[in-house]
């Protein structure tokens, strides 16, 4: 069966390699609208910030296509997809025909039609989503004194992160009332702020932009309508934009294909139009959500090259849970589920510590004994445990204090590598256990790189590194040798 992949971002690489994994046989062609091969997104701001270097977060070796048979076209864009003839037509002006066609376009950023905004982007003014998109704003940054990031979501906190690690005075304008309003509460968003400032970086609240100011096609400043009229400006000489995302399925629309926010698919990952077009990653909508994480893009394509493979035809996507991580340096945060109940809510039990001077908050929002929610601001270190109480739905212990701190009640103990059970997931962005990373170490590996190449657990947020390590280090002492150690607990 010919397999056509439409984009080779961490959605459509991570699917032809999980596909490889089971059928080393099926013509495969990958397009890639990017010239370099597929790199980690997740780490971008890392790039940004300069203490990552670019070839650092490749996903893929760059010989890796031609030894596994995978026609890759990186740089080639598709321009229009053929339902009828099955057959997708690309920039290069071939026309190559499928009988899966598989769409993993992604998302793009979103920018507001604003004055300043309407021909295209003035000198200054960038989006931060690709490493192309790193790469200019790392040169424009070289010069540049004066940085306002537009935006005080995920990616913006990152851009804004990245950028004052290069020496820039950075301020980050955001319009809701605080910070990370998707994934944080008022009081989280406000000892975010709080960190933020204490590493040199302001922010406006509730600032509505207007538009940019710009001088012979450069932009000087934004500017921002006042709530009692008027307006004011803020000076800059770089302005990266991070308005949100769109799913792109400008191709999709354009060949028929049914969409919502982004391709409908049902549990096979099928367009409910045409069956022989799948949907993976930030371009698919299941069960009216789009996910805009890694992790759940990752599980889809593990499920689709089963699938397509023939070696599990009885896989579905049923959904998955969001889990947030932010991992930047001076700044960690895990944020998963509801997280906007307060204590006004009489159904719900609130769990909460608040040390706004060291950047600290935490909340367990808990219904009916079982973890609906959490944010772990500052200090994480019980976040590989709420995640398995969150993921599980599982039976809560009844000393809560354990949720927030390790070290304390049954929830910290059942957090370390002794009581963890083999099942207990460790990386959440690849899906590895506990079991995967023994078996692996059983087999030789030593370290966390041994680990990530053999099972890809650190691969993606990167949150779950110092977890493996402490899990192989656990096993040495448990036995050197390599041999089984002690009987799983449950």
């Amino acid at each position: 069966m010919s397999i056509v992949v439409v984009g080779n971002g961490m959605a459509g690489s991570r699917f032809v390699g999980e596909l490889r994994s089971r059928d080393a046989a099926a013509p495969v062609t990958v397009f890639g609208a990017e010239t370099q091969r597929p790199y980690n997104r997740v780490l971008l701001s890392n790039v940004l910030a300069g203490v990552t270097r670019p070839d650092h977060i490749s996903l893929v070796d760059a010989a890796w296509y031609a030894s596994h048979g995978v026609d890759a076209r990186l740089g080639v864009e598709v321009t229009r997809i053929d339902c009828a003839a099955k057959a997708v037509h690309a920039s290069d002006g071939t026309v190559t025909p499928y009988e899966t066609l598989v769409l993993a376009t992604g998302s793009t950023a979103f920018i507001p039609p604003m004055p300043g905004l309407r021909d295209g982007l003035p000198l200054g003014a960038l989006v931060f989503r690709t490493l192309d998109d790193c790469h200019r704003i790392t040169e424009l940054a070289d010069t540049a004194r004066r940085a306002v990031v537009v935006g005080g979501g995920l990616l913006g906190i990152e851009a804004a992160r990245g950028l004052m690690g290069r020496g820039l005075d950075v301020t980050v304008l955001h319009l809701a009332g605080h910070l990370m309003e998707r994934q944080l509460d008022p009081a989280a968003g406000k000892v975010l702020a709080r960190t933020l400032a204490a590493l040199g970086i302001g922010t406006r609240l509730q600032a509505n932009v207007a538009g940019l100011r710009t001088a012979g096609g450069a932009v000087t400043g934004v500017e921002l309508a006042l709530p009692g009229g008027g307006t004011e400006t803020i000076g800059a000489d770089l302005v990266i934009l991070s308005c949100g995302v769109r799913p792109e399925v400008s191709l999709a629309r354009d060949a028929g294909l049914a969409i919502g926010r982004a391709v409908i698919v049902d549990d096979e990952l099928r367009s409910v139009t045409d069956p022989s077009v799948r949907a993976i990653g930030e371009c698919s909508e299941h069960r009216d959500e789009v996910y805009g994480l890694v992790a759940p893009a990752w599980e889809q394509a593990g499920v689709l090259a089963g699938l397509l493979a023939g070696t599990d035809p009885a896989a579905r996507f049923t959904g998955a849970r969001q889990i947030t991580r932010l991992k930047a340096a001076g700044i960690e945060l895990a944020s998963m589920g509801e997280t906007h109940f307060g204590d006004d809510d009489d159904d719900v039990e609130i769990v909460r510590f608040t040390d706004s001077t060291r950047g600290t908050y935490k909340k367990a929002v808990i219904r009916d004994g079982r973890l609906i929610g959490a944010i772990l601001l500052g200090e994480t270190s019980t976040a590989g445990t709420l995640t398995r109480l969150y993921d599980r739905a599982a039976p809560l212990p009844a000393e809560r204090l354990g949720l927030l701190f390790p070290g304390l009640g049954a929830a910290a103990e059942a957090g370390s590598p002794l009581r963890m059970p083999d099942a207990a997931t460790v990386c959440q962005c690849n899906n590895v256990s506990k079991g995967q990373i023994r078996a692996c170490w059983q087999a030789g590996a030593r370290t966390a790189a041994d680990a990530a190449r053999e099972t890809r657990a650190g691969t993606g947020c990167g949150s779950c590194r110092g977890t493996v390590e402490g899990i192989l280090a656990w096993l040495d002492e448990q036995d050197p040798a390599g041999a089984p150690d002690s009987v799983d607990v449950a």
